[in-house]
C-alpha cells in the first residue's frame, strides 16, 4: 500500500512526475508541483485523453484560445486529446498535489 501524500519534497527543482499504474489504455501519474509552470511558449497537444483532479494545492491551467482554469483542491476536468494546454501557475507557498489519469478511446 502507498499513500499520494507520501514522500513529497517541500521544494523541487523540477516537477515530479510518478507513474502510479499503466497498461496500453491507461495511464495514472502523480504529479507534484512546487510553483512550477510550462515553459515560455510551450504547449501540450497529447495523442490521450487526461482526466486530471488537484488533490492538494492549486493551479491554473491555460488553453489555447484564451481559455484559462483555476483548479483548487477537489477541482477536477477531462482535457480531449490534442486541446491544448499548459500549467499557467502553480501554488508557490504549498505543493500542489495532481492525480492526472491518461487514456485513449
Amino acid at each position: 500500500m502507498d499513500n499520494l501524500f507520501a514522500e513529497i519534497p517541500s521544494k523541487l527543482p523540477a516537477e515530479l512526475t510518478e507513474v502510479l499504474a499503466q497498461s496500453s489504455h491507461v495511464r495514472i501519474e502523480r504529479i507534484v508541483s512546487t510553483g512550477h509552470t510550462s515553459p515560455q511558449n510551450f504547449w501540450y497537444d497529447q495523442d490521450e485523453h487526461e482526466w486530471v483532479i488537484v488533490l492538494k494545492g492549486q493551479a491554473k491551467l491555460q488553453f489555447d484560445q484564451d481559455l484559462s482554469v483555476l483548479l483548487r483542491c477537489g477541482d477536477y476536468l477531462n482535457i480531449p486529446a490534442h486541446r491544448r494546454h499548459r500549467v499557467e501557475w502553480t501554488s508557490e507557498t504549498e505543493p500542489t498535489v495532481w492525480l492526472a489519469v491518461f487514456y485513449r478511446d
